[in-house]
């Protein structure tokens, strides 16, 4: 008998030190300093990448105005993040299933509400979140462009801000001043940066080069290039389609693009030990605001 409890003892322990190792939830915020980027694509063709590399992934659509994750999936969604605040709905009721196995949230006007909920409705939105611990790798939030009081909290309560830029003068200049205006809110993100529509890599990493070098130089912020992404036809043939392009055309230079920055963000250190994954993120989110 005591050799039996001695073993449940030993493997109680190694079930501990099991959980102890595994890497926290991945929370990233995707954000860009205007509109008309590809940034909502962008999010989602990403999330569909690292599900197909084997991620857990989960798309929290956080536009305000703009919502339109599921219209790129040719998706009708049936409930949306109001109805978890309203509390007509729990956590599992708004998650819907995309192509490629994807779950997804889609927003809408709910998001705006977040940070003005009732103490009830607080307290039941955050045990309806914190039920996602553990059960997604990585969640990835859709943020509105330019910088609304909702965005700053997804990116401050995020452990990664990705902003998508692309290489025109006006793209790079709104990228740079969101970075200013983000910075000088002292928020705790690793910033990374994506180019999309670039012609070339050539021009793709000239556009790169000069955001990173000027966030350097004057705010003295690190910023990491994640990728370039081609200006590829496909991408616009698929949103007519509404059809992702990492399905509808998985061999296009688009989808081969967007699958080596997938690989090359997932082969980054994962700093999310001691995060508080989804829990961390609850405490940032609905923390009082500065």
């Amino acid at each position: 008998m005591s050799d039996q409890a001695e073993a449940l003892r030993k493997l109680i322990r190694g079930r501990v030190s099991q959980e102890q190792q595994r890497a926290e939830t991945r929370l990233i915020t995707v954000t860009s300093g205007k509109g008309g980027v590809g940034k909502s694509n962008f999010s989602l063709n990403f999330a569909l990448a690292l599900q197909s590399l084997g991620q857990k992934t989960l798309v929290f659509d956080a536009d305000v105005g703009m919502a339109n994750i599921d219209v790129l999936m040719g998706i009708s969604s049936s409930h949306t993040f109001y109805d978890l605040l309203s509390r007509k709905k729990t956590i599992e009721e708004v998650i819907q299933e995309g192509p490629g196995g994807i779950h997804f949230i889609a927003g809408g006007s709910g998001i705006a509400d977040l940070l003005e909920l009732k103490p009830e409705q607080l307290r039941y939105a955050a045990e309806q979140v914190a039920s996602l611990q553990d059960r997604y790798d990585v969640i990835l939030f859709d943020t509105g462009a330019g910088l609304s009081r909702e965005a700053v909290k997804f990116m401050e309560s995020s452990q990664d801000t990705i902003v998508v830029t692309t290489p025109e003068p006006t793209s790079i200049t709104d990228a740079y001043a969101l970075l200013k205006l983000v910075h000088s809110l002292q928020i705790e993100t690793r910033f990374k940066l994506v180019v999309n529509r670039a012609l070339d890599h050539k021009e793709g990493s000239h556009t790169a080069d000069k955001i990173i070098y000027a966030a350097d130089r004057f705010l003295q912020l690190k910023l990491e290039k994640l990728g370039i992404l081609p200006d590829d036809p496909s991408v616009s043939k698929s949103v007519r389609r509404q059809s992702p392009f990492m399905i509808a055309f998985p061999g296009s230079p688009a989808a081969r693009a967007m699958e080596q920055l997938a690989r090359y963000y997932l082969e980054l250190p994962n700093n999310t030990r001691g995060s508080g994954g989804i829990r961390g993120f609850i405490h940032k989110m609905f923390s009082p605001p500065r």
